[in-house]
């Protein structure tokens, strides 16, 4: 979001959030200002300022204009009117988004992802102590209240590898492979395992350390439809996930 006029980080972030959240995400690493991570409170902001944090990645019906969407909108200029997200991430979920500029190539990655995609990895912090690795194939369906859950009649097929890197008593650093791309995929198989992601009320945990859902996208790969060049996009793990695991 850019900044209209000079002000102090926490007053721009206190618009927007409670002090507890504000505080939080400068704890944890959450806030960049120009693209470097900015953990001071007092940082002093300055008219033109690029500020993202806790962004949707689009519009919904309650916010249209403070979103991951409408900042690469204007970064990219007028002379890109045209803008399409085709990979989206849960609000509370961090890593990497992917926009295109060409209408043709939105709409064939739209009709044709599965046969795109290569690689969709994730890293979570998962509630409990886990061990080893495995991967989980079943169908998902979602309710009236938007609740997505585990079927055996109907649903779409979801498939997710998962391998427990750091483990303690209470909480487990994993790494988690895509095969299908479904809503929540990750967080209502985590959950079926007894180790729901750490911040999830919706789907069971009960610790919030990290105070957000602790998942994060971490590489996203695809072969270009046009050119056949194989594109691959990443972002370093947050730190907070690894120290959470490792403080215990």
């Amino acid at each position: 979001m850019k900044i209209v006029n000079d002000q102090i980080l926490m007053d721009y972030l206190l618009e927007n959030y409670n002090r507890t959240k504000a505080k939080n995400m400068l704890k944890y690493k959450e806030v960049k200002v120009n693209g470097k991570v900015i953990t001071q409170y007092d940082y002093a902001l300055k008219a033109g300022d690029d500020v993202p944090s806790g962004l949707l990645s689009e519009r919904t019906a309650k916010e249209s204009k403070r979103t991951a969407y409408m900042m690469v909108k204007n970064y990219v200029g007028k002379k890109h009117e045209q803008l399409y997200l085709v990979h989206r991430l849960d609000q509370d979920t961090s890593g990497v988004l992917m926009f295109v500029k060409n209408k043709k190539l939105y709409e064939y990655l739209t009709h044709h992802w599965n046969d795109c995609v290569t690689m969709r990895s994730y890293y979570g912090v998962v509630e409990g102590k886990m061990i080893g690795r495995g991967t989980i194939d079943n169908y998902l369906a979602e309710s009236r209240g938007q609740e997505v859950y585990i079927t055996k009649k109907g649903g779409q097929r979801a498939i997710t590898h998962y391998e427990a890197i750091v483990s303690n008593k209470r909480c487990s650093l994993v790494h988690v492979l895509l095969d299908t791309g479904r809503k929540n995929q990750i967080r209502v198989h985590m959950a079926s395992l007894h180790h729901p992601i750490m911040g999830d009320k919706k789907y069971g945990a009960r610790s919030n350390e990290l105070k957000r859902l602790a998942l994060h996208a971490d590489t996203f790969s695809f072969i270009h439809p046009f050119t056949h060049q194989k594109m691959t996009f990443t972002t370093a793990i947050p730190d907070s996930f690894e120290k959470v695991v490792k403080k215990h």
